[in-house]
């Protein structure tokens, strides 16, 4: 029986450019003459660094280990020499720093003590832990850790399991290779997610312009006997690869703003994810090395498997690149961001390398002004209505951005691809998100440093009132221990003499506090003391000079 498909909103169909890369199998790289590894290569917390400059390291050991609630380990991807840990560029189009471990290979590419776990009898908690310590994280682009994503919700397990196969963008095949030659061992990591989540059925997603993958994912699931497990071929429509228009196409849930599809029982990973949580629970391995397909301005666009942290030209150099290239991109046509140079090195979220040249990609047309057309609302796969937000981010009333749900933008590209007026739309969106993003930071910063003031006003009044009350207490004392008045003393003359003692009393207690705040300030300012302490000594004298005089002289002869 066929499973009923549904449709998504909008989406667009570019051309795909993907059989050049689909004719030769996958290929290994050569070790280059040095590793950059970034320690940051995923959402979450940054890994703490475990090595230092001349470590030995070897392939698979750890050089940065989770941090927080949030984080996913990092693994020396060959054995070799920690040459330094510095800052290098990262693959970003800011063309920022990160801090990296640059590792000098040694030849032997020797792994290191592996472990394993047994999934089915560890504890779900303690595999959940391996995998972060695995480093494994998504490989769709969004490389969020997948050990934070396997957790099956307040009800302890999931209705369906959705496996991203899609690769709806333009050149990027390296899905389509892994799952026509490795899609048994696919499989399996399925299945371990499928345990771990205790999810009733698996769907996996295929765009149908992959025969083959369709064809090999459906063999391994025949040869597999595992029930409750399908391979899906779907419509291809870009951007079906998305995680909430595959869960529409493949359930008809359509995960509205501020859900998560785990709500309606639903996850979503990609295939390359499956096959690194296979590569962990099976031989121990974490995640050091990636498919990624060179395409674009290249004579022999093919898919390899390459090592985290190899400079993307020494990858390119394989599928010979044509000699007006100007520009690599990270990812497709549609979705991928502008290198800022060509040594910057292979990380977690490359799926592919985009060779661009001017005659592949020209300049766009002039930015004409929005002639409201409607079309961009019409492609948005998100139903959003980009028109309108693209005013309010260029007027920067990012309050009305907002409004209009700018944070459900999923940035594909559907509106910029059919805008008559060329506008670049997403670059808008993007700015504007950065622009809100910033303004939190600063806000929060603001509100912390505003915190902390308030709390050391707080401090200072508590502690002056805990010295009044101290001192307080002491002046009770010393008048408590005080003599009783002198024989012979007048009825009149015992009230004054009781408060005279108070009084003194009281001075002798402040005059032995300053005596010492003098002492202990004394080591540290031989000159002279704190002015504040100074105008305490003046205060008492001037104190203790006017009281003086109306002190009883209980020896004196009487008058």
């Amino acid at each position: 029986m066929l499973r009923k498909l549904f449709k998504f909103h909008g989406g667009v169909k570019p051309q795909t450019n993907k059989t050049g890369s689909t004719t030769a199998p996958i290929a290994q790289v050569p070790l280059p003459d040095r590793l950059v590894i970034p320690l940051h290569q995923a959402v979450g917390g940054h890994p703490r660094p475990l090595v230092q400059a001349g470590d030995h390291v070897f392939k698979g050991q750890r050089i940065g280990s989770a941090d927080g609630s949030l984080s996913s380990a990092v693994h020396a991807s060959t054995s070799g020499i920690v040459r330094d840990l510095a800052e290098a560029v990262m693959p970003h189009t800011s063309g920022l720093t990160t801090l990296s471990v640059i590792i000098e290979p040694d030849g032997e590419d020797r792994w290191g003590t592996l472990e394993k776990i047994d999934f089915r009898r560890a504890p779900p908690d303690e595999v959940r832990d391996f995998l972060r310590d695995a480093g494994v994280v998504g490989l769709g682009g969004a490389v969020f850790p997948s050990y934070a994503k396997l957790k099956p919700g307040k009800e302890g397990k999931l209705k369906t399991l959705v496996i991203n196969g899609a690769e709806c963008e333009p050149f990027i095949t390296c899905d389509d290779m892994l799952m026509r030659e490795r899609a048994g061992d696919m499989l399996t990591g399925i299945l371990a997610m499928r345990y771990l989540l205790q999810a009733e059925e698996v769907l996996i997603g295929i765009e149908d312009n992959k025969p083959e993958a369709v064809a090999a994912v459906q063999a391994a699931i025949s040869a597999s006997g595992e029930t409750g497990v399908e391979a899906i071929a779907i419509p291809t429509r870009y951007p079906a690869g998305g995680a909430k228009q595959l869960i529409r196409v493949l359930t008809g849930i359509e995960v509205p703003h501020g859900r998560r599809s785990t709500d309606f029982g639903v996850q979503c990973f990609n295939v390359g994810t499956a096959y690194s949580i296979f590569q962990a629970l099976e031989y121990g391995r974490p995640l050091v090395s990636r498919i990624v397909t060179v395409a674009g301005n290249v004579d022999a666009p093919r898919n390899y498997e390459v090592l985290i942290g190899t400079p993307m030209d020494h990858l390119v150099r394989l599928a010979a690149p044509r000699p007006d290239t100007d520009r690599y991109i990270m990812g497709g046509p549609m979705m991928g961001v502008r290198m800022p140079s060509f040594d910057v090195p292979v990380v977690k979220a490359t799926n592919c390398v985009l060779v661009g040249s001017p005659a592949l990609f020209p300049p766009p047309p002039p930015e004409m002004p929005c002639i409201r057309c409607g079309e961009c609302a019409k492609a948005c796969p998100a139903d959003l209505a980009p028109f309108e937000m693209y005013w309010f981010s260029r007027s920067k009333n990012f309050g009305k951005a907002q409004e209009y749900h700018l944070f459900d933008c999923i940035e594909c590209g559907c509106c910029s691809f059919v805008c008559p007026s060329h506008i670049p739309l997403v670059d808008y969106f993007r700015f504007s998100k950065s622009e809100i993003w910033a303004r939190e930071r600063d806000k929060e910063a603001s509100d912390s440093a505003r915190d902390r003031f308030e709390f050391k006003n707080l401090r200072q009044e508590r502690e002056k009132q805990e010295k009044a009350e101290k001192l307080a207490a002491k002046a009770a004392a010393t008048r408590e221990k005080a003599m009783p008045a002198a024989d012979g003393e007048s009825a009149a003359a015992k009230p004054k003499s009781s408060a005279d003692d108070a009084k003194r009393a009281l001075i002798e207690a402040a005059m032995e506090k300053a005596r010492q705040q003098k002492a202990q300030i004394a080591p540290k300012n031989t000159e002279r003391l704190a002015p504040e302490v100074e105008a305490d000594i003046a205060a008492i004298e001037a104190r203790r000079g006017a009281l003086a005089p109306k002190v009883d002289n209980p020896t004196a002869p009487d008058a």
